[in-house]
């Protein structure tokens, strides 16, 4: 496989360079719809902004470009002046195309988006308010914990008190505790520990591991369950593949900060098992299908699904010596670069349908179409000099 750093410069990140600034009311526009057309009055979600922080971060980091720097400082000064409250602590989930917050909830997902993507910033610069402001939202993350059983809770109002709609989106279960949210406060907590060691965050970390091992992970199927009531029950009977292979990685990278060697073989052996659960959903193009909800099977596939899971094989490659984890990345890629990527207008298209067609019904890039998983996955494979 090859091309990674050119996809990565050339398409992805050049994208939001030259159409995604918002040169007029600052940080970066709310969206661009499917068929290219930019809506400069979108609102502007706390999640996109730190994922272009992230991974402008990073890709400053590892490739030293001054105009990468830029572009993070811009999101880095954004969220700061527009998302943080100042008053309560935490990031607001949505400001109008103004700055003006226009949801305050405290959504613990964005918490943890915030911290990863502040973390990172101090990686790449070195500035301690990055740092401080990481430190910060850990401390913020660990008050929705729940201490009795373990996990953290949804999300709150803007005060960090109960709220009625916990959901990420109108996709998801109003649930008090789900997959996904956990998924990303791991990989957060992940980039913290690689800059600030503290006890604390090292057994946080641990505690968040033994959850997906014994509350999330549905030990027969090698499936992650996704949504939960406030005991730890399962509701619903979705599978997601894309967030299956993504853990399997995820948590893979979680477990080698703490260096914890008998947690370590551990966490191999359920990744493997994570992973060759999550090929149930890879079709005979080599790509992989968005999830199986209710025994149907949605054939769409997802931008993000593809991206992580090049990096989930490739990661199950190397940490197994699997063939067949190396082939089924090589496939992903390959398919990516054939149907996903727009040739023609830059980044990515947000899924294949069913019947072959690029969705230009969905975001190009906004609230949750970001450079991110796309981004990540190239800078992990050029990290793996591949």
């Amino acid at each position: 496989m090859d091309g990674f750093k050119k996809e990565l410069e050339n398409n992805i990140l050049h994208f939001w360079e030259e159409k995604m600034v918002d040169e007029e009311h600052d940080g970066f526009y709310g969206a661009i719809d499917g068929k290219n057309r930019l809506l400069p009055k979108a609102n502007k979600g706390a999640v996109m902004n730190a994922r272009v922080l992230w991974t402008f971060s990073a890709a400053y980091r590892v490739l030293q470009e001054k105009r990468y720097l830029s572009m993070a400082k811009r999101a880095f000064v954004y969220i700061k002046k527009y998302f943080l409250d100042l008053q309560q602590g935490g990031v607001f989930w949505e400001v109008d195309y103004l700055g003006k917050p226009v949801n305050r909830k405290k959504q613990t997902y964005a918490q943890g988006f915030a911290l990863y993507a502040f973390s990172e910033y101090y990686r790449a610069t070195g500035e301690e308010e990055a740092l401080d402001l990481a430190i910060a939202l850990f401390h913020a993350i660990e008050t929705c914990k729940d201490e009795k059983l373990g996990g953290y809770w949804e999300a709150f109002t803007e005060d960090w008190q109960p709220i009625a709609d916990m959901r990420l989106s109108e996709k998801d279960e109003n649930e008090a505790k789900t997959m996904n949210t956990h998924l990303h406060i791991l990989e957060a907590y992940t980039n913290l520990i690689r800059v600030w060691p503290d006890e604390r965050l090292l057994v946080a970390q641990h505690d968040l591991i033994r959850v997906f091992l014994d509350q999330i992970l549905n030990t027969e199927t090698g499936h992650l369950q996704l949504f939960f009531d406030r005991e730890w029950n399962t509701k619903g009977d979705v599978i997601s593949y894309g967030h299956d292979i993504e853990a399997a990685w995820l948590l893979w990278e979680a477990v080698t900060v703490l260096g914890n060697v008998e947690l370590q073989d551990e966490v191999r052996l359920v990744a493997g098992k994570i992973a060759a659960a999550a090929a149930e959903g890879i079709l005979p193009d080599g790509s992989m299908a968005y999830e199986l909800k209710n025994g149907h099977l949605d054939k769409e596939r997802h931008w993000w699904v593809q991206a992580e899971a090049v990096v989930g094989y490739q990661y199950m490659a190397m940490i197994l010596e699997d063939e067949t984890s190396k082939q089924r990345a090589e496939a992903l890629w390959c398919y990516i670069q054939q149907h996903i990527v727009d040739k023609e207008n830059g980044e990515w298209y947000w899924s294949r349908l069913e019947d072959g067609s690029a969705n230009d019904q969905d975001d190009k890039a906004g609230f949750w179409k970001c450079p991110y998983h796309n981004g990540r996955m190239c800078l992990e494979m050029m990290a793996k000099g591949i």
